[in-house]
């Protein structure tokens, strides 16, 4: 019988002065005056009581707090949420608190109150730092305030941070990607993530398609740019993740490892899993209420928080887990699965023979790793679990 996974907590905040066309995250342009700072902190911390059973008296190994823009909201909104969720949950003695953070909604005065409340990582949602680029994704900042943010940021003392960054954006060349990538790493952040835009649905990308590079040219920026990161000092630890000694990101390894997350907030989602009484392991994912003003209205009734659940069906469980383990460069060790489902290693080696004689695995059975090949093809992977 296995243990129950480590459990991070997720807080999300729906709010953007606007819309990116390529966005699918559940963001909401404010709609007049300030934000209900007040009444969604309020809000947050009954979803949290309502979910406290499902902690199972765990402590949380970390905190990340997403959006949206979470910068839009003060540091004492922060300072009053970290405060009611100790009190309600124990915090490992290292627990990782990460904010993300948009150029152009911050100054330094939020910056050192962010550090005070108790945060103590940023992710600044930079995605380029040209300004044809800027413009095309519809980001309300300039690159000049993207390296402010970053001198802020240090000044305010953080010592761990994360510029986001994108390639293949419409009109990107790989010398501008390559510059982005330079310029990025002249700011010398702990961790950089690197990621290709995609068009989701539900955006306006999807439905008015934007003119992206071409795949010979998406494939250039692609070995070009890992090759520079790399020969800076930036590990690459997961697909689109690169991060210097011992900074890796503990709330992204956690869900890639298949641990446990509560997840509060306008549209956030959490994965709990337990252990019955019947000795049965259950796994569920849970989604909460997406429009922030009737998230708003549901505090009166916490019960109304939860828009939606549903158990992971056992047959489903090898593709599940592997959608998030083999993303990691390093693999995960097999051990993890049965401590984490419940179930025989058996179960997921006989999903993954194909695979592996394809060159897609490596290190199997102790240890669950894709090849080099397979991180090239990780959805022709996937593809292979999901038809068995």
């Amino acid at each position: 019988m296995g243990s129950t996974p480590p459990l991070s907590l997720y807080v999300h905040t729906p709010w953007c002065l606007r819309k990116c066309p390529y966005c699918d995250f559940n963001s909401h342009e404010p709609t007049g005056g300030e934000l209900p700072e007040t009444d969604y902190l309020d809000a947050l911390v009954r979803d949290l009581e309502f979910d406290l059973a499902l902690a199972d008296g765990r402590e949380l190994v970390s905190i990340f707090i997403g959006g949206g823009t979470p910068s839009l909201l003060s540091p004492a909104f922060y300072r009053r949420l970290l405060r009611e969720v100790s009190a309600r949950l124990p915090f490992a003695a290292d627990i990782e608190i990460t904010l993300e953070a948009n150029p152009g909604t911050t100054e330094q005065g939020r910056f050192n109150g962010y550090r005070e409340a108790g945060i103590n990582r940023l992710s600044i949602g930079t995605q380029s730092f040209q300004p044809a680029q800027l413009a095309a994704l519809g980001r309300i900042h300039s690159a000049d305030e993207a390296i402010r943010a970053v001198s802020q940021a240090r000044a305010a003392g953080f010592d761990n941070l994360n510029i986001d960054l994108m390639h293949g954006l419409p009109g990107q060349t790989p010398e501008l990607a390559l510059a982005d990538i330079d310029q990025a790493l002249a700011l010398g952040p702990e961790h950089l993530s690197w990621y290709q835009l995609t068009l989701e649905p539900n955006t306006a990308f999807h439905s008015r398609p934007p003119v992206l590079p071409e795949e010979e040219a998406l494939w250039d920026i692609q070995e070009q740019g890992h090759e520079r990161l790399t020969r800076a000092g930036l590990s690459r630890y997961e697909i689109s993740a690169y991060a210097s000694a011992n900074r890796r990101s503990r709330h992204n390894l956690n869900y890639w490892r298949f641990g446990d997350y509560l997840g509060i907030g306008a549209g956030a989602h959490g994965k709990l899993s337990r252990i019955g009484a019947d000795g049965r392991w259950t796994i569920e994912r849970r989604w909460k209420t997406r429009q922030p003003k009737a998230y708003l209205r549901r505090r009166i009734d916490p019960r109304g928080f939860v828009a939606g659940k549903s158990a992971i069906a056992h047959e489903e469980l090898p593709l599940e887990f592997a959608m998030n383990a083999l993303r990691l460069t390093d693999g995960v060790d097999m051990a993890l699965w049965s401590a984490y489902t419940g179930q025989p290693r058996e179960a997921l080696i006989a999903r993954l023979q194909d695979a592996e004689k394809k060159g897609l695995l490596m290190e199997m059975p102790e240890k669950l790793r894709t090849s080099p090949h397979g991180l090239l093809f990780l959805n022709e992977l996937l593809g292979l679990i999901s038809d068995d």
